[in-house]
């Protein structure tokens, strides 16, 4: 088996000891797992207070991540999504509808606590290609 680990450049993944993605080769299949991703913005360390910009921020890291483990947003077979509000589950389907609504994923939409308060999403795929 053959294993690329993918960074984002994150200090978490260091820190926490884990991969942004992981990518790997199984039965003549190359899949890619991307971690729990949530809105930070890399480039500034911040957290951005709408739900839309973090989403945003998710599906852009997420993208870049696929990105250089060789896959695209088009391969994404599995979704989900973790919110802190159910408040705010309309205008994440909003932005999901506006990405992933030609590619259609397995998705799950789940409410939890994130780790921490200024979190409102955290965003996980799997990808494949045949």
């Amino acid at each position: 088996m053959v294993k690329t680990l993918v960074s984002s450049g994150s200090p978490f993944e260091k820190a926490a000891g884990y991969s942004r993605a992981v990518a790997v080769m199984l039965d003549n299949q190359h899949w890619c797992m991307v971690s729990g991703t949530t809105g930070y913005d890399y480039d500034t360390m911040a957290m951005p207070e709408t739900i839309e910009e973090q989403t945003r921020n998710c599906i852009a890291t997420i993208e870049n991540a696929l990105k250089k483990a060789g896959f695209s947003l088009n391969d994404v077979v599995r979704i989900r999504y973790y919110l802190s509000d159910v408040k705010d589950k309309d205008a994440v389907f909003a932005i999901a509808g506006e990405t992933f609504g030609d590619i259609r994923p397995a998705a799950t939409m789940v409410i939890a606590g994130l780790i921490e308060t200024e979190m409102k999403i955290e965003i996980e795929v799997t990808a494949c290609k045949a």
